[in-house]
């Protein structure tokens, strides 16, 4: 026992000083591309041609030489395809975030639709890179031999707005207004908001009692979450809920909270809301958003999206209560005491069911058409299982 607990501290080190080493290489090479692009630019007939990431103090920081770091548009009605797509840190960017199962993926599609926005799919890979960073802060040690190393909280965050720049920005197509949908990055909001400080933040909130239910019954795989116990899966929601609120809330300038019931509830004012607070023009397609399902410029969604099947459907309340009679006796007994952030966030948590008010009329006359509509089934479990690993939720 003794050598395997040396043997996973060694892996954890080593992990620790590899990661590092590619953080250190990464702030490195950005400076390294600042200069070149610096020199490029001063050449005549280069004047105004970047296709880098504006870093602290206006350095250019990652984006390649040449025509690859410069992408052109191409969604209808969206960026101009003869410019060239310049991108920076003080670009407005957005960040949906949630608990998994709180309606991110409905949201990030209704957006999707908008000819001028481009979410796209989950990254996966953003929450983890941002876990990692938060892990180096939370040690002392860590941080004191990466501040011995030359690897600054400067360093680190030039490297971290390239780093997350690039994925946001090519793991699509371009578009006027991007912004990114992976649940769990908004536990780290509040160093989001530092390092892009034009950005702004949608956090997902839903009755934890539905979240949990969807997870549970759509096997929906979350490190820490017993899929087996109503109890500890809202205890973690919980948690998780906390984190993000807490963080909106110190940024509520830059941050939206939207509940879920009520975007599906009354989708047109929240979708109304939502674009001013977002500085974005106003268009009918964000209502529609199940008629550009894999249309070119318009929605794309990826098989491993457990919440496909829901998102293809025009905006309805099939799924507000389904977890009414499905949560054990004993649990919603103590649900005050599991589950305190149902208070908090406005949900009664001694109502079964809950009242989450009447929907608009075109929600209403949605539901009752999809109620007619026989249920085509769903894609094998294989294809569609959707994972959140420890690295994402830290």
């Amino acid at each position: 026992m003794v050598m395997m607990g040396k043997l996973k501290q060694n892996l954890l080190v080593a992990c620790l000083v590899i990661s590092s080493v590619t953080v250190f290489y990464l702030g490195r090479h950005a400076m390294e591309c600042h200069h070149r692009i610096e020199e490029r630019s001063s050449q005549p007939g280069d004047q105004g041609v970047l296709g880098g990431l504006q870093g602290p103090g206006g350095l250019l920081l990652g984006g390649s030489l040449g025509s690859s770091a410069i992408l052109r548009g191409s969604r209808p009605g969206g960026h101009n395809l003869s410019a060239p797509f310049v991108y920076n840190k003080d670009m407005p960017l957005v960040f949906i975030g949630g608990v998994p199962r709180s309606g991110t993926t409905l949201m990030r599609a209704m957006l999707d639709a908008h000819p001028e926005v481009r979410c796209g799919e989950e990254t996966r890979v953003i929450p983890r890179i941002l876990a990692m960073k938060q892990m180096w802060s939370r040690s002392g040690r860590e941080k004191m031999r990466l501040d011995e190393a030359g690897v600054t909280d400067e360093v680190l965050d030039a490297a971290m707005q390239a780093f997350l720049l690039e994925i946001i920005v090519k793991h699509g197509e371009p578009a006027n207004f991007l912004c990114n949908k992976d649940p769990f990055a908004l536990k780290s909001l509040s160093y989001l908001a530092k390092i892009f400080p034009h950005a702004k933040f949608v956090l997902m909130i839903r009755d934890g009692r539905a979240s949990v239910h969807s997870m549970i019954s759509r096997k929906v795989t979350i490190a820490g979450f017993d899929l087996g116990s109503y109890r500890d899966c809202l205890t973690k929601w919980n948690r998780a809920i906390e984190t993000m609120y807490t963080q909106c809330l110190e940024a509520s300038d830059k941050c939206l909270p939207v509940h879920y019931e009520q975007l599906v509830l009354h989708p047109e004012k929240w979708m109304r809301t939502l674009l001013k607070f977002l500085d974005i023009p106003w268009n009918e397609a964000v209502l529609h958003h199940e008629e550009l399902i894999g249309k070119a410029g318009g929605v794309s969604l990826s098989k491993v999206e457990r919440s496909t099947d829901q998102v293809i459907k025009p905006v309805n309340v099939e799924a507000l209560s389904k977890w009414v009679g499905k949560i054990p006796a004993d649990v919603l007994r103590d649900m005050p005491v599991i589950a305190p952030m149902l208070s908090r966030l406005g949900y009664d948590p001694h109502a079964n069911p809950p009242n989450y008010g009447r929907p608009d009329p075109k929600v209403l006359d949605n539901t009752r058409r999809l109620q007619k509509t026989p249920e085509k089934p769903n894609p094998p479990q294989s294809q569609t299982r959707q994972r959140w690993t420890e690295e994402d939720i830290q």
